[in-house]
């Protein structure tokens, strides 16, 4: 039980994306982010499958191995078996030449294995690099669609040119918009993470921290708008505040002395 949130859970991950999903599709029906999530989420419902053919091991290259290693035994056995044999050459030079092609055989049969055993991690990297390439493309996708939505707009004079694009949400749909694209981003890292959670290969981790510094750096875009925003709300406040007139029907100290 108390082992349960040592590692990522593809299952909860997907959970997760359905409700982002979900609330994205209520608030914002006939938004580009509602396809991103749905495209997010079934990239995670595929992951489980991903997940099973690289904690899996792959049986041909096995096998292959497991055929190689009774090679290099058999030639093994081979070579100690001949030794007999050896009082019977006629001279150096033959056990010399004898001893070099036995010894050669079992360096290339050696290296095969090792090249097969490899050809299985280097072809799970591959998926996995594969895969973190698609989820990198996912969150340049959501980068794209938070980038008209700038907070500076709504608390400064609006000179529109022909080009400017339309700027249709409220303060508070800004707000939620970019929090929902904020954690999209997470997501997308979390299903990278996944890949790599039982297959420690450092090429692999190395493209999964990439993929989390880019992530990353996208979410710090967001919430320096969501900054922006705030402070934006806390300078309009008090500018109202200012302006209010008290109990007495008056106006502010400052527009008293005015």
């Amino acid at each position: 039980m108390a082992k349960q949130y040592r590692s990522l859970k593809s299952e909860e991950i997907v959970k997760t994306i359905t409700r982002l999903h979900e609330r994205v599709g209520e608030r914002f029906p006939n938004s580009g982010l509602v396809n991103v999530t749905k495209e997010v989420r079934d990239v995670a419902s595929e992951a489980k499958d991903l997940l099973n053919k690289i904690n899996s091991p792959h049986k041909i290259y096995r096998t292959l191995s497991i055929v190689l290693i009774m090679g290099i035994v058999a030639l093994f056995l081979w070579i100690l078996s001949q030794l007999g044999e050896v009082k019977k050459l006629p001279s150096t030079l033959e056990f010399l030449e004898f001893l070099e092609a036995g010894i050669s055989s079992m360096v290339f049969i050696g290296a095969g294995i090792f090249f097969l055993w490899s050809l299985e991690t280097r072809y799970k990297r591959h998926l996995i690099v594969k895969a973190i390439h698609e989820l990198r493309s996912l969150a340049h996708v959501v980068d794209m669609h938070q980038l008209t939505k700038d907070p500076e707009t709504l608390f400064m004079r609006k000179n529109k040119t022909k080009s400017s694009p339309e700027r249709k949400l409220t303060p508070y749909q800004i707000h939620r918009y970019l929090d929902y694209c904020s954690e999209l981003l997470s997501i997308i890292s979390k299903v990278g993470s996944l890949y790599v959670d039982e297959f420690a290969d450092q090429a692999s981790l190395n493209a999964v921290d990439s993929l989390e510094t880019l992530t990353n750096g996208l979410s710090r875009k967001i919430w320096q708008k969501l900054n922006i925003l705030t402070q934006g709300f806390m300078q309009q406040n008090q500018l109202l505040s200012q302006k209010a007139p008290d109990a007495n029907g008056d106006s502010t100290q400052e527009e008293k002395t005015t």
